[in-house]
């Protein structure tokens, strides 16, 4: 277990944040946030992953540019102005963004227009630059990173299975040459990952000090355009003349959609030859040991693909007609165990899940995911109930980033009269009784070791506000909390329900006793 004693925490992605810059950063904001949970007695802060993101792919983190590089869009303007890289009085020069959405087409082109800035005085002679040489000496993945989103540029946004030949297939000749025309342009891109490193470093120490502890989350797969399908072909089911995918990622009908999700991501070439599975398996060695550097525990999405996973051919339009094949299963893990140690893992066990996946998930100790808004659509054997939980090593959600929030959920045509009815009987709620507060005691009143509440169902917000609805691919990733939200009085009410349930952290706990 990874868990110990009984804690809660809230999910809220970075770009969330209230910032005055557009979008959430690493900053000011940031720590602030940490000191609301340290005082709302929360012990994790869960977000999702911190991967580039895309103009062409609506900028979502779960079809990120590279497994490694952090996103520039997350940089803290304010931290560049404490690191001497920028001038304060440019700040004052930020358009006037919403503090209610993300709009991605205005806040990047000002981030890339600052990030020149910071880069320019960085060139220009900085007392930093000895700390960026052992960054760029220390990050294997980062040669790559750079020529990938230089020569990204440079064939405006084509991705790169489209590039000339040459470089699609990383011929020597045509990478050396591309090398040497975007010099700059890599040097740049190199700066700017070493500025998001510095700045996450700052805040993760922040957290720890604090005694919050951070959850990453690790998409299982890759974008099919990203450095590393480009830089590691092999390792991928690809048509060896298009350098395309010949099968994707996704999962059949379920609850999200009656056409299943057809993700897109290529699929790991689990069934290759002994060569292949041993660089694949090295490969991740290199993604885990690179994501437990950056947070205390790591929720892996779509865990069960690890068991079996749906492989659709990519020539159909939805993720219907596909068929499971078994993936890499517990030696792989065991072996990963081997080499890095103890994995401080969750693992996202939703969807259709076979014995066989639950077998693999409680061999290996990790939890598992309990969401409440799963919890009243069947009867009283329904697994996501909390008496039904049978252990506490596992972690309650109100519900997840896919999930509508949980009064837009019981507002919701979609959602059923009697699953409400079963709610409200279950959670004993009194006439006018606010419903996510409802949600929320059921999850801290539960033995999970661990409940996280969505941000958006801590302030009682509607489907408005939800992040992201699956099966679209426009739209989402945008909700942002402004700052007037996030009072004192709705901390000290979450401080008092969790001290009720005994979700403490225990130093709270022995100052409460003192009092």
């Amino acid at each position: 277990m990874i868990i110990s004693g009984r804690g809660s925490g809230i999910l809220l992605h970075l770009s969330s944040l209230p910032s005055r810059f557009g979008i959430g950063d690493l900053g000011p904001a940031a720590r602030a946030f940490v000191d609301l949970l340290a005082e709302a007695g929360q012990q994790y802060w869960q977000f999702l992953p911190l991967c580039p993101t895309s103009r062409e792919l609506d900028n979502s983190p779960y079809m990120g540019l590279s497994a490694f590089a952090g996103n520039p869009l997350l940089i803290s303007p304010e931290c560049l102005v404490e690191d001497g890289l920028l001038p304060y009085d440019l700040l004052h020069e930020a358009p006037q963004f919403s503090e209610y959405l993300v709009a991605f087409d205005e806040v990047l082109p000002w981030k890339e227009e600052i990030l020149a800035a910071a880069f320019a005085h960085f060139i220009a002679g900085h007392p930093l630059r000895s700390e960026y040489a052992r960054f760029i000496a220390a990050e294997s993945w980062l040669d790559d990173y750079v020529l990938f989103v230089a020569l990204h540029e440079e064939q405006h946004g084509l991705p790169w299975y489209s590039w000339p030949s040459g470089l699609a297939r990383r011929l020597p000749g045509a990478l050396a040459a591309a090398r040497q025309r975007l010099a700059q342009r890599l040097d740049y891109h190199r700066f700017v990952q070493f500025i998001f490193f510095r700045q996450w470093e700052r805040l993760r120490r922040y957290a720890g000090e604090r005694g919050v502890r951070l959850i990453g989350d690790l998409p299982i797969y890759l974008a099919p355009d990203s450095a590393e399908v480009w830089a590691w072909p092999q390792l991928f089911l690809l048509d060896e003349e298009t350098m395309r995918p010949t099968h994707v990622a996704g999962v059949p009908p379920d609850y999200f959609s009656d056409l299943g999700q057809r993700w897109g991501n290529p699929l790991f070439r689990w069934d290759g030859g002994p060569e292949v599975r041993a660089v694949l398996e090295e490969w991740w060695q290199r993604r885990l040991r690179h994501q437990f550097r950056l947070t205390d525990l790591v929720r892996i999405d779509h865990f069960r693909g690890f068991e079996s996973y749906w492989r659709v051919p990519a020539s159909e339009p939805d993720a219907v007609r596909g068929e499971w094949v078994k993936g890499p299963g517990l030696d792989f893990f065991r072996r990963l165990e081997k080499a890095l140690g103890p994995l401080p893992i969750i693992a996202e066990d939703l969807g259709l899940i076979t014995p066989a996946v639950e077998e693999l998930r409680d061999a290996l100790g990790f939890p598992g995911m309990k969401v409440l808004q799963f919890a009243f659509d069947s009867d009283e054997r329904n697994s996501y109930l909390p008496h039904n939980y049978a252990e506490r090593n596992c972690v309650v959600y109100t519900g997840t980033h896919d999930n509508d929030t949980a009064v837009g959920w019981y507002f919701s045509d979609r959602s059923e009269p009697a699953a409400k009815e079963r709610l409200l009987r279950y959670a004993r709620s009194r006439e006018g009784s606010p419903i996510h507060w409802d949600f929320i005691r059921l999850a801290l009143a539960s033995v999970a070791a661990l409940a996280i509440i969505p941000l958006q169902d801590l302030l009682g917000f509607g489907s408005d506000c939800r992040m992201n609805i699956p099966g679209t691919d426009r739209g989402n990733w945008r909700w942002r909390v402004a700052p007037r939200f996030l009072s004192a009085e709705l901390m000290a009410r979450l401080r008092n329900e969790t001290e009720f349930y005994n979700r403490l952290p225990r130093r709270d706990q022995a100052a409460t006793e003192e009092e």
